[in-house]
């Protein structure tokens, strides 16, 4: 988130394919009903009492980072299936009414379909969408790290990352950036005016903001550690986002020889927020292990955001939902072992995230959408 955000999608294969079915980890059971293939997919367990109507938006393959368009009707997401011949993430939009229980749907390709993307999130007029691609550094998807001998999991943050503007035939009309360097992380604000994304120009991976034409730029945070994954508030005045903060001689020497390298550990960070000038950060979360993809929920002062410090095992990531001062934690998903990404509509009536629930035990991924209350 990306899987990012930012490569997060990487989180993915970590969160949801390290077992092969639900019950291996012991969640509660849910209650599934399956009407049709294209009718409505109610998976609600009664720990999941803020979601209601639950819906699913895509099937097969590995889908996330679902963000609504301005008008609420079309969400733009990530999407990588082999059975698409899409090796690697691509962009794509969704109508929501057409995608709902349809799994005959097919949602349009707006990126390049080239290199690998992250991050899309539509433009005011909801013509246009905001995402970054490596596709100019290298037309195939990019490598993988290797695996390490110390089996820790890193993220790489390619170096080709830059950020455009595409229209809905996925054409390119705009280069917001034009760098060697990591790019990438980019969401608009609800007053559509600036952006905010996550750039490693300073020699460390902090939040920048840039206006919609890419002007402007002014660093956010500059304290040492992985700064990402940022959304604005509803009235655009704050930011909330994904924070490491390594503290002892051993794991600041192990981030910067990391970063050196284009890798990243994504295994312990905390939820931020500060004002859109970088001042006023704090920490909301102190919960350990990972705390990623946040977001403010537009009304009731609180954000959601997805968590495995619950999890004996690492790769059980659920829901939570917190006040801005870090009170009145709540465990808002339980069922799968996947739970993230999670965005709230304009009004906050509906949540749209994604979850490997309903997977029939394959190690798929889908966006789904509730009534939230």
């Amino acid at each position: 988130m990306p899987l990012s955000k930012n490569l997060l999608s990487n989180v993915i294969l970590i969160a949801a394919f390290s077992v092969a079915t639900i019950t291996s980890v012991g969640v509660a059971s849910a209650q599934v009903r399956v009407m049709s293939p294209s009718a409505e997919i109610e998976a609600r367990s009664v720990t999941e009492r803020h979601l209601k109507n639950i819906r699913q938006l895509t099937f097969g393959g590995d889908n996330a980072e679902a963000y609504f368009s301005f008008d609420g009707k079309l969400l733009s997401f990530q999407k990588r299936n082999k059975e698409w011949e899409v090796p690697c993430d691509q962009i794509y939009v969704m109508d929501i009414e057409k995608a709902a229980g349809n799994p005959t749907y097919t949602p349009p390709m707006v990126s390049t379909g080239l290199g690998r993307t992250t991050c899309a999130y539509f433009m005011p007029d909801d013509k246009h969408v905001l995402y970054a691609s490596t596709h100019e550094g290298n037309v195939e998807c990019p490598p993988d790290p290797e695996p390490r001998a110390d089996h820790k999991y890193v993220w790489p943050l390619y170096n080709t990352f830059n950020i455009y503007v595409a229209d809905m035939q996925g054409n390119i009309v705009k280069k917001l950036t034009d760098r060697v360097g990591y790019d990438a992380e980019a969401t608009l604000s609800p007053q559509g005016d600036k952006i905010v994304f996550t750039s490693d120009r300073s020699g460390d991976l902090e939040l920048w903001t840039m206006d919609v034409d890419g002007g402007n730029l002014k660093q956010i945070t500059t304290d040492l550690g992985y700064d990402g994954g940022a959304f604005f508030s509803a009235d655009g005045k704050r930011l909330v986002y994904r924070s490491s903060r390594p503290k002892t001689d051993s794991a600041i020497a192990e981030y910067k020889s990391l970063l050196a390298q284009g890798l990243v550990t994504p295994t312990e960070m905390e939820i931020y927020t500060c004002n859109v000038n970088g001042t006023n950060i704090r920490q909301v979360t102190h919960l350990g292990k990972a705390n990623w993809a946040p977001y403010f929920h537009p009304t009731n002062g609180k954000i959601i955001f997805a968590s495995n410090h619950h999890s004996q095992r690492g790769y059980d990531f659920q829901l939570y939902m917190v006040d801005e001062n870090g009170n009145g934690l709540e465990q808002i998903t339980t069922e799968s072992i996947f739970n993230a990404f999670a965005v709230f509509s304009a009004d906050g009536k509906q949540l749209v995230w994604s979850s490997n629930r309903n997977n029939g035990g394959t190690r798929e991924t889908n966006v789904f959408i509730a009534d939230f209350d």
